[in-house]
């Protein structure tokens, strides 16, 4: 299982318990495809940096769950599909102290270029 979340974008307009059922079938997607749905957090209406629709405003809810992929897939599939939903964004979450990606720690030795060690003594 991997640690997920999903940022949903809900247009302004959208009746609450509209908003309410969609949490509600992602959340029954999660479970039957064997994740584990950890939390719900609501963000409420927000301006947009950018009309999206002609819409100035949006609603933000925050999803964190535990999935296979092939659930995430289905999920996002759902998502495209369903009115009311302006947007979303599902990102892998890392655990806390983990250490992040990127290029591995640099030792002090000097570079190589072409198989040469880069030369800096006798230069003027």
């Amino acid at each position: 299982m991997i640690d997920y979340e999903i940022l949903l974008l809900f247009d302004a307009e959208l009746p609450e318990e509209r908003q309410n059922e969609v949490i509600t079938r992602t959340r029954e997607l999660i479970e039957r495809g064997g994740g584990t749905f950890e939390s719900h957090d609501v963000w409420g209406r927000r301006r947009l940096a950018y009309e999206i629709d002609h819409k100035a405003e949006g609603i933000y809810h925050l999803l964190t769950f535990q999935a296979e992929p092939g659930t995430l897939d289905e999920i996002s599939r759902v998502l495209k599909i369903t009115d009311g939903v302006l947007r979303h964004l599902a990102v892998k979450r890392t655990k806390p102290g983990a250490t992040p990606s990127g290029p591995p720690p640099s030792d002090d030795r000097e570079p190589e270029y072409a198989g040469h060690a880069f030369d800096t003594e006798g230069e003027e």
